[in-house]
């Protein structure tokens, strides 16, 4: 065997999902990156479209057919390193007033490794709109000298073939699952990843473990249920085509996480994709919490029911769907002991050690919020800003301006590193500065609103376009909102 230089390799933001929807059209865009071994990178995109959503025109066959203009454009400091312009069409219908089909399309971009701006501009040719556009950052990393994985690709399913075409992968037809979003009619999720190096690092033939489980987007914590393991070979490339079932996975959002361990179980790469579940059927399992003894604990000593409310709710932004719905629960039952014991059980859960300590600094973290985003209806930590804030931590660059002529008042946020994301952005923005109550218009970050056309929102005080479809105001405006946000300050 090699001796192995363990470098840890994680990767979270290998694949995301943008919805554009216009007036008419609904679109959702997504994308997952690879590499093949002594050829490079690429980057595979994924577009669906609902049929509902487009208009038909005759063809000469008779039937009717929607078409779609896609362009995408790669850059590299400002350079288009690769672009491709093309027609998608749908499938043929007799009946355009019973369309309840969507359609899909991929495409593939070898690229060197590097940082990307790509840009999308979806359209929809026979409508009378403009279409839609926006960006997205795309790191493209695949260095040799570590073990690490692919982007990636939620399947709505795959089945074996013998044909080649442009959504097979190593024998198998992939149909993408463009919008990671899993309904409750849905439950399994399958999934596609790569994994690269482990001959070269590992040796041929050395066996290593693949983990692969679902984690609660909130706080991390293994969803235990969702948990399973494959045994592999090292190779040029580790294929991993797989499935878990999640009937019963409740509501939420969550990270499917792929783990490489050596045989000594050594974390050797990481790999984390977001996703969300609607499964109201489904309740979480929080503990029995009537159990616990808390006697002289930190929350035995807090016995106002509306400091403990007050308490309870301060954990919103911290918390998942499930605690939050289990906490309002308790919030409206008046129950003191039972207010207790969730909140002990909360920060034990987080802090099994010190769940006090835990506890007392974040609630450091609760007065500032409060004292600096408190609204006369709202609590700071019901703000947005206050939110934010608490769920990421402070921003490392705020660009404040409340006098642009012209402009709402409106903050942008600049995360340099939030978790595994890189260079993440929030923009709040308030119709006036008495009420102090600034609201999140659009993040770039994973699980958060994404609005690309924020920037008609700040500047509608003065100016609204009559074009529904474009998604910045006129540059004679004077905006500065844009080059705040794309070159922060």
């Amino acid at each position: 065997m090699k001796k192995l230089l363990l470098f840890l390799y994680i990767s979270m933001a290998t694949a995301t999902i943008l919805h554009a929807q216009t007036d008419n059209l609904r679109a959702y865009f997504s994308y997952a990156t690879f590499h093949i071994p002594e050829k490079g990178s690429f980057v595979e995109t994924y577009l669906a479209v609902e049929g509902n959503s487009v208009v038909y025109k005759a063809d000469t066959d008779g039937t009717f057919r929607s078409k779609i203009e896609v362009t995408l454009i790669f850059r590299m400091q400002d350079t288009i390193r690769d672009y491709a312009k093309y027609e998608l069409k749908s499938p043929a219908v007799e009946d355009t007033s019973n369309v309840n089909f969507g359609f899909i399309d991929q495409q593939r971009f070898l690229l060197e490794d590097g940082e990307y701006d790509l840009e999308i501009n979806i359209a929809d040719v026979y409508s009378n709109h403009q279409g839609f556009k926006t960006f997205e950052r795309i790191l493209l990393e695949y260095p040799n000298n570590t073990i690490n994985i692919s982007g990636i690709q939620f399947l709505e399913k795959f089945e074996k073939t013998e044909k080649q075409s442009t959504i097979t992968k190593s024998g198998y037809d992939l149909i993408p699952l463009v919008y990671a979003f899993y309904p409750e009619s849905m439950n399994t999720l399958n999934f596609y990843g790569e994994i690269y190096n482990t001959e070269k690092l590992l040796g041929p033939q050395e066996p290593y473990m693949v983990n692969y489980f679902i984690e609660s987007f909130e706080n991390n914590k293994r969803m235990l249920e969702f948990f399973s393991r494959k045994k592999m070979t090292a190779s040029p490339v580790g294929i991993l085509l797989q499935r878990l079932d999640i009937t019963r996975l409740p509501s939420g959002n969550y990270q499917l996480v792929v783990e490489v361990r050596n045989k000594s179980n050594e974390l050797l790469a990481l790999s984390k994709s977001f996703f969300q579940r609607s499964n109201p059927g489904i309740q979480h399992n929080l503990g029995d919490i009537a159990s616990l003894n808390i006697t002289n604990t930190f929350a035995s000593r807090i016995t106002n029911a509306d400091t403990l409310k007050d308490c309870l709710m301060s954990l919103a932004p911290i918390s998942t769907e499930a605690e939050r719905s289990f906490a309002s629960s308790l919030i409206t039952s008046n129950d003191i002991t039972n207010m207790q014991k969730y909140l002990y059980n909360f920060w034990s859960g987080r802090n099994q050690e010190n769940p006090s300590r835990a506890w007392d600094e974040y609630y450091l973290e609760v007065r500032k919020v409060q004292a600096a985003y408190k609204t006369k209806t709202k609590q700071g930590h019901q703000t947005d800003r206050g939110r934010v804030y608490l769920k990421y931590g402070p921003p490392n660059l705020i660009t404040e301006n409340y006098s642009e002529p012209g402009a709402y008042p409106y903050e942008i946020w600049h995360y340099y590193t939030l978790g595994s994301q890189r260079n993440k952005k929030f923009v709040f923005y308030s119709r006036d500065m008495v009420t102090n109550d600034f609201v999140l218009i659009h993040s770039d970050a994973i699980g958060e609103l994404a609005n690309y056309r924020w920037q008609l929102d700040i500047y509608k005080r003065v100016w609204d376009p009559n074009n529904i479809d474009q998604t910045t105001p006129d540059d004679t405006w004077g905006n500065r909102a844009s080059r705040y946000y794309n070159q922060p300050r």
